[in-house]
This record gives structure tokens, C-alpha cells and sequence, in this order.
């Protein structure tokens, strides 16, 4: 659960009242099973606390709930499904089954520090899209039509998978899902074809010198990239290295080679030699590693390896998916920190979605809010772009006045007195 600046109190009346607008016209839809499920919230108050515990009964109280004038800051529903959803006590809650959650958040992107705020967002979709293409519907197999995808409102998107083989799952087995996508326990040699009947894919001692004390096996070749798993995986982003480098030239490629180990002058030389052979077609067309003459070097297929992952730094997200009793956004809510909604998306959907035009609340015609931005800004937002300086007032539509209200970002302009 992100970070909630806390609002002051004419912050806080005008984000209540627009997500009170909002809720008025636009109740989330309910989630499958809803009445198994414990929804939790946070209030719009000076003090940061969560509201636990609730279920709701039919849909005509889910509803109401989000009708009321006390609206919800934030919103949250269990991932698992329990007999009795609104005890106080887990134990006594008599868990039934989980869905199996999925949730990247670009703050736990490699390198998402150096990006804006529309970059991350950029990040993060397309390493959504490969969770979701190259494992959940590729590896695993998951039917699309058996789950959810969401922007988060924030900074991330959410895959929540209702199939029933995997609600039954425990820690340990969640676990070993998410190690598979992190390839936590890959042995990269699995991307290497030996002409040698019965050879056991070690990597040839090369390199960083992690292979010493094995015999080398000799590796004709690349995995077929088309090929399903780690293998393939690891035999695209290989050949997509060869492709950068290619385009970017010797210099490029001997300074990545030297980051694994090599000295200048052998790194050169392989990048010379690999890059000549790239270029006639070899490792492309014919997947050949006689290049490297049966022994190819340990670092290029970890860095094959690294490239292929999903990109979290650590295991940030892992808990996410192996807690049986994990909280996560309601799809269809609006997000405290931002006011963008929690948009539910399709497979296809997703590729032409942009967060800071398609989540946006639209203003219809509402009135504008006076706010005082803190920072200077820029931002492609509703289809626009947003603008502001620190300390010069603006009026606002409502969507970017409580954008930047609730990161923030600005405070609302008190009144001016009139003669």
C-alpha cells in the first residue's frame, strides 16, 4: 500500500466531494464472489488509519456503500475467500481459497529512479505486458477470460487470477511461481544445445571463472528462440543483445564484455570476432555458437538471463503474490494518492492504454478548484498537458486540481475576502 499525504482540512473537503461526485454516478463493479471477500478502506481524515473487516451482503449494500457522503479515500478487497469475511480475527475468518495476484509497481522497476513520473508509468506497462504474455498466459498456461487486469491508479498494474487450479495454492507453491518469473533458480546454460548425445549443459569456464572445476561441454548452438520456457526466453534476449550491439558498434559491446570479467583486449577481441559473425548471418540464421569455439563465455548467457527477467529490484512485489490473505486495490475505486480510477483492462486493452489520459476522471463541464501548486510541473495529462509553477495560484478542473492535491503537489487557495 503506497504512501497518503495527509490533507489538510480544505484539502480534504474538496478530494471527499469529488470522489463523493464520482461514486455518485460510477460505483465499482462488484468483484467475483464479492460476499466471501473482506473489503477494507481508508477515510478521508487528518489521521492515516484503515477500516478492516467489512463485507457486504448483496449488491444493493455494496452500492450504498459507495454512495454514502463518507467516501472512501482508498479502497481495498481481499484476494482470498472466506466463510465468514467480516470476523475480527483471521483465524475465525475460515479461509476458502485465494485468487493468485500479480502486482508490479514501477517504484520497484530497475532504474524507474531516473525516470519522470510518465516514464515509470511507460516502464512498468511494457514489463506488465511481459508477466503477462511470456508467463501467465504463456508458461502457465492461465486462461485470459480467468482474470483481471488493472491499472492501479498509481504507479503499477494488477493481475488477479480467479482460476480455480490455482486458488487452492499455498505459500510455498505461490512462491515458486514467482521464482520461476524472477528466474531465481534458472541455470542459463538451459538456452545451449550440445551436438554431443547425453551432454549435461554446463557453461564453459570462461570468463568470471564460476565454471573452473568442470569439464567444458562443447555448445554447437543457441536454443530455438521460438521455443517455450527459459530457454527460448534466454536465446531471444541473447539475440536481441547482438542486435543492439550491432547497431550500436564494437566499442559498445567491448565495454559490456569487460563488465563481466574479461580484460580490455579480450573483450575486444571477442566483441570484434562475435560481431563479424552476427553480421554474416551465423548466430542469427543458424543459432551457431562455434564463434566461441565450443566454450562460450559464463557472462553472456547471465546477462542474457538478467535481461530476460522481469525487472524488480529484489523481491519487492514477491509478498504480494505468496500472501494468502493479501489486500489489494478494487478495481473500478478511485487511488487516494491520485484520483486516477483504478481502471479494469483487457489483454488488448491494455496496449493503447495511457494512465494519464484513459484513468482520468473526465470534468464534464464541472466547476473549477482554486490550488496553489507546490512544485513546478509538467505533465501529459487528460489528453492535454498540465502545467504549473510553484506559488502561482491556478484554477484547475477538478481531475488535476486533486491529482495534484493528493500527491502533494498543491494545496487549495484559500479565499479571497471581497470589499
Amino acid at each position: 500500500m503506497g504512501k497518503t499525504v495527509e490533507l489538510d482540512p480544505a484539502g480534504i473537503a474538496v478530494a471527499r466531494r469529488e470522489f463523493h461526485r464520482f461514486y455518485l454516478a460510477h460505483p465499482p463493479d462488484l468483484p467475483p464472489r464479492f460476499t466471501r471477500r473482506e473489503f477494507a478502506a481508508f477515510p478521508f481524515a487528518a489521521g492515516t488509519y484503515m477500516r478492516r473487516h467489512a463485507a457486504f451482503r448483496s449488491a444493493e449494500e455494496f452500492h450504498a456503500y459507495f454512495r454514502s457522503e463518507e467516501a472512501p479515500r482508498h479502497v481495498y478487497y481481499s484476494s482470498a475467500y472466506y466463510r465468514h469475511p467480516s470476523h475480527p480475527r483471521m483465524a475465525e475468518k475460515e479461509w476458502l481459497g485465494a485468487d493468485l495476484i500479480f502486482d508490479l509497481d514501477a517504484d520497484h522497476l530497475r532504474g524507474a529512479e531516473t525516470l519522470d513520473f510518465p516514464g515509470q508509468l511507460a516502464r512498468v506497462k511494457e514489463q506488465f505486458r511481459t508477466l503477462l504474455d511470456e508467463f501467465l498466459f504463456g508458461d502457465f498456461g492461465i486462461d485470459p477470460s480467468a482474470t483481471t487486469l488493472a491499472f492501479s491508479g498509481g504507479r503499477g498494474y494488477h493481475a488477479h487470477v480467479h482460476e480455480a487450479a490455482f486458488l487452492g495454492l499455498n505459500s510455498v507453491e505461490r512462491r515458486e511461481l514467482v521464482d520461476f518469473v524472477l528466474g531465481s533458480e534458472v541455470d542459463p546454460s538451459v538456452a545451449l544445445r550440445s551436438e554431443t548425445p547425453g551432454a549435461t549443459g554446463l557453461v564453459g569456464s570462461e570468463g568470471t571463472g564460476r565454471g573452473r572445476g568442470r569439464a567444458p561441454t562443447h555448445f554447437a548452438r543457441l536454443a530455438d528462440p521460438k521455443e517455450g520456457g527459459w530457454a527460448g526466453r534466454i536465446s531471444r534476449s541473447f539475440l536481441d543483445q547482438l542486435r543492439r550491439w550491432e547497431a550500436e558498434g564494437v566499442a559498445a559491446a567491448t565495454r559490456e564484455i569487460e563488465g563481466w570479467g574479461f580484460p580490455h583486449a579480450k573483450a575486444r577481441g571477442i566483441a570484434r570476432q562475435l560481431l563479424a559473425v552476427s553480421a554474416r548471418g551465423t548466430i542469427h540464421d543458424g543459432l551457431s555458437l562455434e564463434v566461441f569455439e565450443g566454450k562460450i563465455p559464463e557472462g553472456f548467457l547471465h546477462a542474457a538471463l538478467d535481461r530476460a527477467r522481469i525487472e524488480v529490484q529484489g523481491e519487492t512485489d514477491a509478498p504480494v503474490t505468496t500472501d494468502l490473505h493479501r489486500l489489494i486495490r478494487l478495481p473500478g475505486s478511485l487511488h487516494g494518492g491520485t484520483g486516477l480510477r483504478v481502471t479494469p483492462l483487457s489483454r488488448d486493452a491494455l496496449d493503447g492504454f495511457e494512465p494519464l489520459r484513459d484513468a482520468v476522471v473526465p470534468d464534464d463541464g464541472l466547476p473549477t478548484v482554486p490550488v496553489t501548486p507546490t512544485i513546478s510541473g509538467s505533465y501529459p495529462f487528460a489528453g492535454g498537458r498540465l502545467e504549473v509553477r510553484a506559488g502561482e495560484p491556478i484554477d484547475l478542473g477538478p481531475s488535476a486540481a486533486i491529482f495534484l492535491l493528493l500527491r502533494g503537489e498543491a494545496t487549495v487557495t484559500p479565499a479571497r475576502a471581497t470589499a
